[in-house]
């Protein structure tokens, strides 16, 4: 990032949130890199920082595409965005949602959806994972060479040309035998369910892919994924808007990970209940337990949140991070959690400590205002709201939250430990 570039913005109000680092600032409100999103930063096996985010004219737009930056201080300075190789092949068929898979052999992949021009629903739902990687360090990447397929499930489009509908959000963290597991949603076919009379709100799922061989560093070609769980369909939560919930209708998206320390896998999810749910695993993500209401300890409140993503973070040191918007969707001028337009802010955080025993093993302290738009919005498509499509690192002593804010700038913001003293940390694993 030229050192000058906060001053040249085109508007300070990449400040509004408070951020300490500053990765991608659009100079122009309506360019072609307006919209910036899915904004996924991880440690580099040369301690340098990679981001990868998916950028464009404006949300679906045919211009999207798949671009990286590096920060070799920590992430005060960045490099320039570069487009990933690949993914603007064959042109003006967009690329997007690329997530990065660091290896233990030191060498990076990055997968992305790419569009081969058919669309069901929505271009940048439709299509495979494509694959790049790189063998130093992120500087310079090699096409992968390959289409890697979605497994296919009932819930899709009945001609296997038709790509199923899937989105991997976060990055992947390891699961009780250290193998790398992300999680994705699947929206369904509108030939399986439907468009929805509001027009969005798709019948979807919850629903995981495990890298099995991807620490020894094998050609894109040789990489063995396993999907979960087994039986197809199991993370489901129902739609209260819908009448068609009587014969199955789910809304339940973008798994969010996190490994307990007795090996179970914790999921969180956002759904249009006004609540977060969650499920658990106990046989590394085979099987998985019926999704429940989030609460903040058994018995305890019910998580409030609206239609939106609601990250989970494991800290190093043991806590967990969860970040989510702490009302049920009618509140600052939103008409309910279906109304992602308003509800979508502010953003509040709660530090969550295992609870071994307990039938919800995470318990959670009182949520804390992280940071708010105040309704103010930017970018092409003039949005207000704090869309948590982000990532934290834990680099160096220092523990950052990158986020897009508004789906168009890019920040870090430092959550240190003297900042996390003031929040409730749930007990820190002592049960009442």
């Amino acid at each position: 990032m030229a050192p000058d570039i906060r001053q040249q913005c085109y508007t300070a109000d990449w400040r509004r949130t408070c951020p300490d680092l500053a990765v991608h600032l659009p100079q122009r409100p309506c360019d072609n890199d307006s919209y910036n999103d899915h904004f996924l930063v991880t440690r580099t096996p040369g301690e340098a920082l990679l981001a990868v985010w998916t950028q464009g004219s404006f949300e679906g737009a045919r211009d999207l595409r798949v671009v990286f930056s590096r920060s070799e201080d920590g992430g005060e300075s960045w490099s320039e965005p570069q487009h990933l190789p690949g993914a603007d092949d064959p042109p003006g068929l967009l690329s997007c949602f690329g997530f990065p898979v660091v290896s233990r052999s030191g060498r990076i992949y990055c997968f992305y959806n790419k569009n081969l021009g058919i669309a069901d629903g929505g271009a940048y739902y439709s299509g495979p994972l494509r694959c790049a990687y790189s063998d130093d360090d992120g500087i310079k990447w090699c096409q992968g060479g390959l289409e890697i397929p979605y497994r296919r499930t009932r819930f899709d489009h009945p001609d296997p040309a038709v790509s199923p509908r899937c989105i991997v959000w976060q990055k992947p963290i390891r699961d009780g035998r250290g193998r790398q597991i992300v999680g994705f949603t699947r929206w369904s076919s509108f030939q399986v369910f439907p468009r929805p009379k509001d027009g969005y709100h798709f019948d979807s799922s919850c629903e995981l892919m495990r890298f099995d061989n991807i620490d020894e560093g094998p050609d894109p070609h040789d990489i063995e994924i396993t999907w979960l769980p087994e039986q197809e369909g199991a993370i489901r939560v129902p739609c209260p808007l819908e009448p068609e919930r009587s014969r199955g209708y789910s809304l339940c998206e973008e798994p969010s990970l996190a490994l307990l320390p007795d090996g179970t896998l914790f999921s969180v999810m956002r759904t249009l209940t006004g609540r977060v749910w969650l499920t658990i695993s106990q046989d590394h993500g085979l099987t998985w337990r019926t999704p429940q209401l989030l609460r903040y300890r058994d018995g305890g409140e019910e998580v409030l949140h609206p239609k939106s993503p609601c990250p989970l973070y494991a800290l190093a040191d043991g806590r967990f991070l969860l970040l989510f918007h702490n009302h049920d969707g009618f509140a600052y001028g939103a008409r309910g959690p279906w109304d992602t337009a308003n509800a979508r802010r502010p953003l509040f955080v709660t530090v969550g400590a295992f609870q071994a025993g307990a039938d919800q093993p995470i318990w959670f302290g009182p949520p804390r205002l992280l940071f708010d738009s105040q309704g103010v919005a930017v970018g092409s498509e003039w949005r207000i709201w704090l869309s948590m499509y982000a990532s934290l690192t834990e680099v160096g002593g220092r523990r950052i939250l990158w986020y897009p804010d508004r789906k168009h700038f890019l920040l870090g913001r430092v959550i240190d430990d003297a900042w996390l003293a003031g929040t409730p940390d749930a007990g820190r694993g002592e049960r009442e």
